[in-house]
Protein backbone atom coordinates (compact mmCIF):
# COMPACT_ATOMS: atom_id res chain seq x y z
CA UNK A 1 0.00 0.00 0.00
CA UNK A 2 2.84 2.40 0.82
CA UNK A 3 4.44 1.87 -2.60
CA UNK A 4 1.07 2.48 -4.33
CA UNK A 5 0.63 5.80 -2.48
CA UNK A 6 4.10 6.87 -3.52
CA UNK A 7 3.36 5.83 -7.14
CA UNK A 8 0.18 7.96 -7.15
CA UNK A 9 1.95 10.97 -5.58
CA UNK A 10 4.68 10.84 -8.23
CA UNK A 11 2.16 10.91 -11.09
CA UNK A 12 0.13 13.71 -9.50
CA UNK A 13 3.24 15.89 -9.22
CA UNK A 14 4.30 14.97 -12.75
CA UNK A 15 0.91 16.06 -14.13
CA UNK A 16 1.25 19.38 -12.28
CA UNK A 17 4.49 20.05 -14.15
CA UNK A 18 7.09 19.17 -11.50
CA UNK A 19 10.47 18.05 -12.82
CA UNK A 20 12.08 14.74 -11.88
CA UNK A 21 14.52 16.55 -9.57
CA UNK A 22 11.71 18.56 -7.92
CA UNK A 23 9.62 15.41 -7.33
CA UNK A 24 12.65 13.70 -5.80
CA UNK A 25 13.25 16.56 -3.35
CA UNK A 26 9.58 16.99 -2.46
CA UNK A 27 8.97 13.30 -1.70
CA UNK A 28 12.42 12.63 -0.24
CA UNK A 29 13.29 9.80 -2.62
CA UNK A 30 16.06 9.29 -5.16
CA UNK A 31 15.71 10.45 -8.77
CA UNK A 32 16.33 6.89 -9.96
CA UNK A 33 13.25 5.76 -8.03
CA UNK A 34 11.18 8.52 -9.66
CA UNK A 35 12.46 7.52 -13.10
CA UNK A 36 11.63 3.83 -12.58
CA UNK A 37 8.12 4.55 -11.22
CA UNK A 38 7.20 6.91 -14.09
CA UNK A 39 8.25 4.37 -16.72
CA UNK A 40 5.75 1.77 -15.44
CA UNK A 41 2.05 1.62 -16.23
CA UNK A 42 -0.34 0.82 -13.34
CA UNK A 43 -0.52 -2.81 -14.52
CA UNK A 44 3.27 -3.12 -14.71
CA UNK A 45 3.62 -1.52 -11.30
CA UNK A 46 1.12 -3.95 -9.79
CA UNK A 47 3.01 -6.93 -11.25
CA UNK A 48 6.32 -5.52 -9.96
CA UNK A 49 4.92 -5.24 -6.40
CA UNK A 50 3.75 -8.85 -6.48
CA UNK A 51 7.18 -9.91 -7.75
CA UNK A 52 8.98 -8.18 -4.87
CA UNK A 53 6.64 -9.83 -2.38
CA UNK A 54 7.16 -13.35 -3.72
CA UNK A 55 10.76 -13.41 -4.90
CA UNK A 56 13.39 -14.85 -2.59
CA UNK A 57 16.25 -12.65 -1.40
CA UNK A 58 19.77 -13.85 -0.74
CA UNK A 59 19.50 -12.91 2.94
CA UNK A 60 16.30 -14.90 3.42
CA UNK A 61 18.56 -17.85 4.25
CA UNK A 62 19.55 -15.96 7.42
CA UNK A 63 16.07 -14.49 8.05
CA UNK A 64 15.30 -16.35 11.27
CA UNK A 65 18.76 -15.79 12.71
CA UNK A 66 18.74 -12.04 11.99
CA UNK A 67 15.20 -11.67 13.31
CA UNK A 68 16.12 -13.48 16.53
CA UNK A 69 19.07 -11.12 17.00
CA UNK A 70 16.90 -8.06 16.43
CA UNK A 71 14.23 -9.25 18.86
CA UNK A 72 16.81 -10.04 21.54
CA UNK A 73 18.90 -6.89 20.95
CA UNK A 74 16.66 -4.17 19.55
CA UNK A 75 19.55 -1.70 19.36
CA UNK A 76 21.61 -3.79 16.92
CA UNK A 77 22.90 -1.81 13.94
CA UNK A 78 22.98 -3.12 10.40
CA UNK A 79 26.79 -2.94 10.45
CA UNK A 80 26.92 -5.09 13.58
CA UNK A 81 24.53 -7.64 12.06
CA UNK A 82 26.83 -7.78 9.03
CA UNK A 83 29.84 -8.47 11.26
CA UNK A 84 28.00 -11.17 13.21
CA UNK A 85 26.98 -12.93 9.99
CA UNK A 86 30.62 -12.95 8.86
CA UNK A 87 31.67 -14.27 12.25
CA UNK A 88 29.13 -17.12 12.24
CA UNK A 89 29.38 -18.01 8.52
CA UNK A 90 32.86 -18.23 7.01
CA UNK A 91 31.52 -18.21 3.43
CA UNK A 92 29.35 -15.10 3.94
CA UNK A 93 30.09 -12.56 1.17
CA UNK A 94 27.01 -10.30 0.98
CA UNK A 95 27.78 -6.57 1.17
CA UNK A 96 27.15 -4.44 4.24
CA UNK A 97 24.73 -2.07 2.47
CA UNK A 98 22.55 -5.03 1.43
CA UNK A 99 22.45 -6.26 5.03
CA UNK A 100 21.51 -2.79 6.25
CA UNK A 101 18.57 -2.58 3.84
CA UNK A 102 17.42 -6.05 4.82
CA UNK A 103 17.62 -5.20 8.53
CA UNK A 104 15.62 -2.03 7.89
CA UNK A 105 12.92 -4.04 6.11
CA UNK A 106 12.73 -6.53 8.98
CA UNK A 107 12.38 -3.71 11.50
CA UNK A 108 9.50 -2.21 9.51
CA UNK A 109 7.82 -5.56 8.90
CA UNK A 110 7.99 -6.76 12.51
CA UNK A 111 7.75 -3.30 14.17
CA UNK A 112 11.17 -3.40 15.82
CA UNK A 113 12.18 0.27 16.21
CA UNK A 114 15.76 1.42 16.73
CA UNK A 115 16.82 4.54 18.55
CA UNK A 116 19.67 6.42 16.91
CA UNK A 117 21.90 9.22 18.20
CA UNK A 118 24.04 11.68 16.31
CA UNK A 119 27.17 13.59 17.23
CA UNK A 120 28.70 16.47 15.28
CA UNK A 121 32.45 16.55 14.55
CA UNK A 122 34.69 19.13 12.93
CA UNK A 123 37.02 17.83 10.25
CA UNK A 124 40.77 18.20 10.87
CA UNK A 125 43.75 18.07 8.57
CA UNK A 126 45.14 14.61 7.81
CA UNK A 127 48.57 13.82 9.28
CA UNK A 128 51.44 12.16 7.36
CA UNK A 129 52.12 8.45 7.66
CA UNK A 130 53.92 7.34 10.81
CA UNK A 131 53.40 10.69 12.52
CA UNK A 132 50.77 10.00 15.16
CA UNK A 133 48.62 7.47 17.01
CA UNK A 134 45.79 8.28 19.40
CA UNK A 135 45.12 6.35 22.62
CA UNK A 136 42.10 6.22 24.92
CA UNK A 137 40.37 4.00 27.48
CA UNK A 138 36.86 2.56 27.56
CA UNK A 139 34.58 0.56 29.81
CA UNK A 140 31.62 -1.67 29.06
CA UNK A 141 29.53 -4.49 30.47
CA UNK A 142 29.03 -7.92 28.94
CA UNK A 143 26.67 -10.71 29.90
CA UNK A 144 28.02 -14.09 30.98
CA UNK A 145 26.46 -17.40 30.01
CA UNK A 146 24.71 -17.56 33.40
CA UNK A 147 23.06 -14.19 32.84
CA UNK A 148 25.23 -12.17 35.24
CA UNK A 149 27.09 -9.06 34.09
CA UNK A 150 30.87 -8.72 33.76
CA UNK A 151 32.50 -5.28 33.70
CA UNK A 152 35.38 -4.98 31.23
CA UNK A 153 38.02 -2.32 30.64
CA UNK A 154 39.91 -1.75 27.39
CA UNK A 155 42.58 0.48 25.90
CA UNK A 156 42.37 1.36 22.21
CA UNK A 157 44.99 2.63 19.77
CA UNK A 158 44.52 4.01 16.24
CA UNK A 159 47.12 5.21 13.74
CA UNK A 160 45.90 8.65 12.64
CA UNK A 161 46.73 8.24 8.95
CA UNK A 162 45.71 4.67 8.13
CA UNK A 163 43.05 4.36 10.91
CA UNK A 164 44.61 0.96 11.76
CA UNK A 165 43.30 -0.07 15.19
CA UNK A 166 44.43 -2.16 18.14
CA UNK A 167 42.48 -3.06 21.30
CA UNK A 168 43.52 -4.79 24.53
CA UNK A 169 41.05 -5.91 27.24
CA UNK A 170 41.17 -6.55 31.01
CA UNK A 171 38.55 -7.70 33.51
CA UNK A 172 39.87 -5.19 36.08
CA UNK A 173 40.96 -1.53 35.98
CA UNK A 174 44.24 -0.82 34.21
CA UNK A 175 47.41 -0.08 36.15
CA UNK A 176 50.32 1.92 34.75
CA UNK A 177 52.17 -1.32 34.15
CA UNK A 178 49.18 -2.68 32.20
CA UNK A 179 49.23 0.48 30.07
CA UNK A 180 52.92 -0.01 29.29
CA UNK A 181 52.34 -3.66 28.38
CA UNK A 182 49.47 -2.61 26.08
CA UNK A 183 51.78 -0.11 24.36
CA UNK A 184 54.31 -2.85 23.72
CA UNK A 185 51.59 -5.12 22.33
CA UNK A 186 50.30 -2.31 20.09
CA UNK A 187 53.79 -1.55 18.71
CA UNK A 188 54.27 -5.25 18.00
CA UNK A 189 50.85 -5.40 16.29
CA UNK A 190 51.63 -2.32 14.19
CA UNK A 191 55.15 -3.44 13.34
CA UNK A 192 56.61 -0.21 14.66
CA UNK A 193 56.03 2.96 16.67
CA UNK A 194 54.72 6.40 15.57
CA UNK A 195 56.55 9.62 16.34
CA UNK A 196 53.84 10.95 18.66
CA UNK A 197 51.02 9.56 20.81
CA UNK A 198 47.94 11.55 21.83
CA UNK A 199 46.32 10.94 25.24
CA UNK A 200 43.66 12.27 27.55
CA UNK A 201 44.96 13.57 30.87
CA UNK A 202 44.62 10.14 32.47
CA UNK A 203 46.11 9.69 35.94
CA UNK A 204 47.88 6.47 34.87
CA UNK A 205 49.91 8.44 32.32
CA UNK A 206 50.12 12.07 33.41
CA UNK A 207 49.86 13.93 36.70
CA UNK A 208 48.98 17.24 35.05
CA UNK A 209 49.84 19.66 32.25
CA UNK A 210 51.43 22.64 33.98
CA UNK A 211 51.10 25.50 31.45
CA UNK A 212 52.42 23.23 28.70
CA UNK A 213 55.02 21.40 30.80
CA UNK A 214 53.66 17.86 30.93
CA UNK A 215 54.21 16.12 34.28
CA UNK A 216 54.03 12.36 33.72
CA UNK A 217 53.67 9.67 36.32
CA UNK A 218 57.12 8.42 37.28
CA UNK A 219 56.63 4.93 35.89
CA UNK A 220 55.26 6.09 32.54
CA UNK A 221 57.89 8.83 32.20
CA UNK A 222 60.62 6.20 32.58
CA UNK A 223 58.99 4.16 29.81
CA UNK A 224 58.49 7.19 27.55
CA UNK A 225 62.10 8.26 27.90
CA UNK A 226 63.21 4.72 27.11
CA UNK A 227 61.08 4.46 23.94
CA UNK A 228 61.51 8.17 23.09
CA UNK A 229 58.10 8.84 21.53
CA UNK A 230 56.51 12.27 21.67
CA UNK A 231 53.46 12.91 23.87
CA UNK A 232 50.55 15.25 23.29
CA UNK A 233 47.99 15.66 26.09
CA UNK A 234 44.51 16.76 25.04
CA UNK A 235 42.85 19.58 26.85
CA UNK A 236 39.54 18.97 28.54
CA UNK A 237 36.43 19.41 26.36
CA UNK A 238 38.51 19.19 23.19
CA UNK A 239 37.01 16.26 21.25
CA UNK A 240 38.34 17.38 17.85
CA UNK A 241 41.94 16.74 18.95
CA UNK A 242 41.23 13.06 19.60
CA UNK A 243 38.15 12.51 17.48
CA UNK A 244 39.63 9.50 15.71
CA UNK A 245 40.16 7.50 18.90
CA UNK A 246 36.78 8.55 20.32
CA UNK A 247 35.17 7.06 17.20
CA UNK A 248 37.22 3.88 17.70
CA UNK A 249 36.12 3.54 21.35
CA UNK A 250 32.50 3.94 20.25
CA UNK A 251 33.05 1.48 17.38
CA UNK A 252 34.52 -1.13 19.76
CA UNK A 253 31.65 -0.73 22.21
CA UNK A 254 28.78 -0.85 19.74
CA UNK A 255 30.09 -3.11 16.98
CA UNK A 256 32.26 -5.63 18.80
CA UNK A 257 31.32 -5.87 22.49
CA UNK A 258 27.64 -4.94 22.51
CA UNK A 259 25.43 -8.00 23.11
CA UNK A 260 28.44 -10.36 22.92
CA UNK A 261 28.56 -13.13 25.53
CA UNK A 262 31.63 -13.17 27.82
CA UNK A 263 33.15 -16.57 28.64
CA UNK A 264 36.74 -15.74 29.61
CA UNK A 265 39.20 -12.88 29.21
CA UNK A 266 41.48 -14.97 26.99
CA UNK A 267 38.63 -15.86 24.61
CA UNK A 268 37.36 -12.27 24.65
CA UNK A 269 40.78 -10.87 23.62
CA UNK A 270 41.06 -13.51 20.90
CA UNK A 271 37.61 -12.58 19.58
CA UNK A 272 38.65 -8.92 19.64
CA UNK A 273 41.75 -9.56 17.51
CA UNK A 274 39.66 -11.62 15.07
CA UNK A 275 37.12 -8.79 14.91
CA UNK A 276 39.88 -6.31 14.06
CA UNK A 277 41.05 -8.50 11.20
CA UNK A 278 37.55 -9.27 9.98
CA UNK A 279 35.81 -5.92 10.47
CA UNK A 280 37.61 -3.22 12.45
CA UNK A 281 40.62 -2.94 10.12
CA UNK A 282 39.09 -4.59 7.06
CA UNK A 283 35.95 -2.58 6.34
CA UNK A 284 36.25 0.56 4.21
CA UNK A 285 36.60 3.62 6.46
CA UNK A 286 33.75 6.09 5.94
CA UNK A 287 36.06 9.13 5.91
CA UNK A 288 39.12 7.91 4.01
CA UNK A 289 37.12 5.55 1.75
CA UNK A 290 39.98 3.06 2.10
CA UNK A 291 40.54 -0.13 4.03
CA UNK A 292 42.80 0.52 7.07
CA UNK A 293 44.60 -2.80 6.55
CA UNK A 294 45.64 -1.77 3.03
CA UNK A 295 46.80 1.73 4.03
CA UNK A 296 48.68 0.29 7.02
CA UNK A 297 50.78 -1.80 4.65
CA UNK A 298 52.17 1.51 3.36
CA UNK A 299 52.26 3.35 6.70
CA UNK A 300 54.16 0.50 8.35
CA UNK A 301 57.24 1.51 6.37
CA UNK A 302 57.15 4.95 8.06
CA UNK A 303 56.93 3.65 11.64
CA UNK A 304 59.98 3.62 13.90
CA UNK A 305 61.38 0.18 14.64
CA UNK A 306 61.32 -0.86 18.30
CA UNK A 307 63.20 -3.53 20.18
CA UNK A 308 61.21 -6.72 20.60
CA UNK A 309 62.78 -7.22 24.05
CA UNK A 310 61.41 -5.14 26.90
CA UNK A 311 61.75 -6.37 30.45
CA UNK A 312 59.09 -5.56 33.00
CA UNK A 313 61.16 -7.10 35.76
CA UNK A 314 62.46 -4.69 38.41
CA UNK A 315 60.24 -1.98 36.95
CA UNK A 316 58.65 0.49 39.31
CA UNK A 317 56.00 -0.66 41.73
CA UNK A 318 52.69 -1.36 40.05
CA UNK A 319 50.33 1.62 40.24
CA UNK A 320 46.88 0.65 41.50
CA UNK A 321 44.70 3.73 41.86
CA UNK A 322 41.22 4.32 43.19
CA UNK A 323 39.13 7.44 43.72
CA UNK A 324 38.46 8.57 47.28
CA UNK A 325 34.73 8.89 47.84
CA UNK A 326 32.94 11.66 49.67
CA UNK A 327 32.46 9.42 52.70
CA UNK A 328 36.26 8.92 52.90
CA UNK A 329 36.47 5.34 51.66
CA UNK A 330 37.99 3.69 48.60
CA UNK A 331 36.61 0.66 46.78
CA UNK A 332 38.79 -2.38 46.07
CA UNK A 333 37.63 -5.82 44.93
CA UNK A 334 33.97 -4.91 45.69
CA UNK A 335 34.73 -3.94 49.30
CA UNK A 336 35.16 -0.51 50.91
CA UNK A 337 38.20 0.52 52.97
CA UNK A 338 38.34 3.67 55.09
CA UNK A 339 40.81 6.53 54.96
CA UNK A 340 41.10 9.25 57.63
CA UNK A 341 38.11 11.60 57.84
CA UNK A 342 38.89 14.78 55.91
CA UNK A 343 41.04 13.04 53.28
CA UNK A 344 38.42 13.69 50.59
CA UNK A 345 38.75 17.21 49.19
CA UNK A 346 35.90 18.80 47.18
CA UNK A 347 36.82 19.88 43.64
CA UNK A 348 40.31 18.37 44.02
CA UNK A 349 42.04 15.31 42.63
CA UNK A 350 41.00 12.59 45.08
CA UNK A 351 43.18 9.75 43.83
CA UNK A 352 44.56 7.15 46.24
CA UNK A 353 47.51 4.89 45.37
CA UNK A 354 47.19 1.31 46.58
CA UNK A 355 49.81 -1.35 47.29
CA UNK A 356 49.13 -5.01 48.09
CA UNK A 357 51.80 -6.54 50.35
CA UNK A 358 52.93 -10.14 50.50
CA UNK A 359 51.18 -10.63 53.86
CA UNK A 360 47.85 -9.69 52.25
CA UNK A 361 47.56 -6.13 53.53
CA UNK A 362 46.26 -3.08 51.68
CA UNK A 363 48.40 0.06 51.99
CA UNK A 364 46.88 3.38 50.88
CA UNK A 365 48.87 6.50 49.98
CA UNK A 366 48.02 9.86 48.47
CA UNK A 367 51.12 9.82 46.24
CA UNK A 368 53.20 6.96 44.77
CA UNK A 369 55.76 5.99 47.42
CA UNK A 370 54.38 8.61 49.83
CA UNK A 371 53.32 8.31 53.46
CA UNK A 372 50.87 5.51 54.28
CA UNK A 373 47.55 7.02 55.40
CA UNK A 374 45.71 3.71 55.85
CA UNK A 375 46.72 0.10 56.47
CA UNK A 376 44.04 -2.60 56.23
CA UNK A 377 43.90 -6.38 56.12
CA UNK A 378 42.42 -7.51 52.80
CA UNK A 379 39.14 -9.36 53.21
CA UNK A 380 37.25 -11.69 50.92
CA UNK A 381 33.60 -11.41 50.00
CA UNK A 382 31.71 -8.44 48.61
CA UNK A 383 30.03 -5.30 49.91
CA UNK A 384 31.90 -5.14 53.24
CA UNK A 385 33.06 -1.94 54.94
CA UNK A 386 36.50 -2.26 56.56
CA UNK A 387 37.03 0.74 58.81
CA UNK A 388 39.88 1.80 61.06
CA UNK A 389 38.47 3.33 64.25
CA UNK A 390 41.24 5.93 64.29
CA UNK A 391 39.94 7.26 60.95
CA UNK A 392 36.67 8.39 62.49
CA UNK A 393 36.13 11.95 63.60
CA UNK A 394 36.51 12.37 67.37
CA UNK A 395 32.80 12.83 67.98
CA UNK A 396 33.10 12.33 71.75
CA UNK A 397 35.38 15.36 72.04
CA UNK A 398 33.70 18.73 71.97
CA UNK A 399 34.98 21.24 69.43
CA UNK A 400 36.46 23.47 72.12
CA UNK A 401 38.40 20.56 73.65
CA UNK A 402 39.54 19.38 70.23
CA UNK A 403 40.63 22.92 69.36
CA UNK A 404 42.67 23.17 72.54
CA UNK A 405 44.30 19.80 71.91
CA UNK A 406 45.19 20.79 68.33
CA UNK A 407 46.73 24.10 69.39
CA UNK A 408 49.00 22.39 71.92
CA UNK A 409 50.38 20.12 69.19
CA UNK A 410 51.74 23.03 67.14
CA UNK A 411 55.22 24.39 67.80
CA UNK A 412 54.01 28.01 67.74
CA UNK A 413 50.71 27.91 69.60
CA UNK A 414 50.05 31.64 69.04
CA UNK A 415 50.15 31.20 65.29
CA UNK A 416 48.04 28.06 65.57
CA UNK A 417 45.36 29.91 67.55
CA UNK A 418 45.48 32.76 65.03
CA UNK A 419 44.89 30.33 62.17
CA UNK A 420 42.04 28.53 63.98
CA UNK A 421 40.41 31.89 64.76
CA UNK A 422 40.39 32.66 61.04
CA UNK A 423 38.76 29.26 60.44
CA UNK A 424 36.03 30.08 62.94
CA UNK A 425 35.32 33.34 61.17
CA UNK A 426 35.19 31.80 57.70
CA UNK A 427 33.70 28.36 58.47
CA UNK A 428 31.41 28.75 61.49
CA UNK A 429 29.18 25.86 60.32
CA UNK A 430 32.01 23.54 59.29
CA UNK A 431 34.50 23.88 62.14
CA UNK A 432 34.24 20.17 62.90
CA UNK A 433 35.41 19.31 59.36
CA UNK A 434 38.17 21.95 59.42
CA UNK A 435 39.51 20.78 62.78
CA UNK A 436 39.36 17.15 61.63
CA UNK A 437 41.65 18.01 58.71
CA UNK A 438 44.10 19.77 61.06
CA UNK A 439 44.02 16.79 63.42
CA UNK A 440 44.88 14.37 60.61
CA UNK A 441 47.71 16.58 59.35
CA UNK A 442 49.22 16.70 62.82
CA UNK A 443 49.02 12.90 63.07
CA UNK A 444 50.61 12.35 59.64
CA UNK A 445 53.25 15.10 59.44
CA UNK A 446 53.71 16.63 62.94
CA UNK A 447 56.99 18.38 62.04
CA UNK A 448 56.33 19.65 58.51
CA UNK A 449 52.89 21.01 59.36
CA UNK A 450 54.55 23.86 61.31
CA UNK A 451 56.40 25.07 58.21
CA UNK A 452 53.18 24.83 56.21
CA UNK A 453 51.39 26.91 58.86
CA UNK A 454 53.98 29.68 58.55
CA UNK A 455 53.47 29.75 54.77
CA UNK A 456 49.68 29.78 55.14
CA UNK A 457 49.75 32.76 57.50
CA UNK A 458 52.23 34.55 55.24
CA UNK A 459 49.87 34.11 52.28
CA UNK A 460 46.81 34.91 54.42
CA UNK A 461 45.20 31.58 53.64
CA UNK A 462 42.22 30.71 55.81
CA UNK A 463 41.34 27.10 55.03
CA UNK A 464 42.53 23.77 56.40
CA UNK A 465 42.42 22.46 52.82
CA UNK A 466 44.90 25.18 51.74
CA UNK A 467 47.17 24.22 54.63
CA UNK A 468 47.03 20.60 53.53
CA UNK A 469 47.94 21.58 49.94
CA UNK A 470 50.93 23.54 51.24
CA UNK A 471 52.01 20.58 53.36
CA UNK A 472 51.72 18.29 50.33
CA UNK A 473 53.98 20.59 48.29
CA UNK A 474 56.59 20.60 51.07
CA UNK A 475 56.46 16.79 51.29
CA UNK A 476 56.96 16.46 47.53
CA UNK A 477 60.32 18.22 47.84
CA UNK A 478 61.61 15.57 50.29
CA UNK A 479 61.43 12.05 48.77
CA UNK A 480 60.92 9.30 51.31
CA UNK A 481 63.52 6.70 52.08
CA UNK A 482 61.24 4.12 50.49
CA UNK A 483 61.23 6.11 47.28
CA UNK A 484 65.02 6.32 47.25
CA UNK A 485 65.28 2.59 47.86
CA UNK A 486 62.96 1.86 44.93
CA UNK A 487 65.04 4.08 42.63
CA UNK A 488 68.28 2.41 43.62
CA UNK A 489 66.96 -1.00 42.65
CA UNK A 490 65.34 0.13 39.40
CA UNK A 491 67.09 -0.28 36.03
CA UNK A 492 65.78 3.21 35.25
CA UNK A 493 67.33 4.95 38.24
CA UNK A 494 69.17 7.29 35.85
CA UNK A 495 65.83 8.64 34.68
CA UNK A 496 64.25 11.31 36.85
CA UNK A 497 60.62 12.38 36.70
CA UNK A 498 59.87 16.08 36.52
CA UNK A 499 58.93 17.65 39.88
CA UNK A 500 57.74 21.09 40.82
CA UNK A 501 59.12 23.33 43.54
CA UNK A 502 56.97 24.62 46.38
CA UNK A 503 57.19 28.15 44.93
CA UNK A 504 55.06 27.07 41.98
CA UNK A 505 52.28 25.98 44.34
CA UNK A 506 52.60 29.21 46.28
CA UNK A 507 52.20 31.27 43.09
CA UNK A 508 49.07 29.32 42.18
CA UNK A 509 47.63 29.79 45.67
CA UNK A 510 48.39 33.53 45.51
CA UNK A 511 46.42 33.74 42.32
CA UNK A 512 43.51 31.82 43.86
CA UNK A 513 43.58 34.12 46.96
CA UNK A 514 43.52 37.32 44.92
CA UNK A 515 40.60 36.02 42.86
Amino acid sequence: MEKWMRYIDIFKLKQRGFSISAISKKLGISRNTVYSYIKMTPEEFDNWIHTTMTRRKRLDTYHDQILAWLKEHQDLSGAQVHDWLKEHHEDFEIGESTVRRYVKELREKYSIPKRTTFRQYQSVEELPMGKQAQVDFGETYAFKTNGSRQKLWFIAFVLSNSRYKFVSWLDRPFTTRDVIQAHEAAFHYYGGMPEELVYDQDHLIAVSENAGDIILTKEFQAYQQLRKFGIYLCRKSDPETKGKIENVVKYVKYNFSKNRVFTSLEVWNEQSINWLARTGNHNVHHTTKKRPIEVHALEKQHLQKVSTQFSFENNHTVSITRNIRKDNVISYESNRYSVPTGTYRPKKSNVAHLEITEDNRLLIRLTPGGKIIANHILVSGRGQLIQDKTHKRKRSTKLAELETEIVTLFKDQVKAQQFISSLKERYPRHMGDQLAILWNLLQQEPMKVNHALDKALELRLTSANDLRDLLFSVTQEEPSQRHQHTQSESPYSHIHATTRKVESYIEILKGGQSA
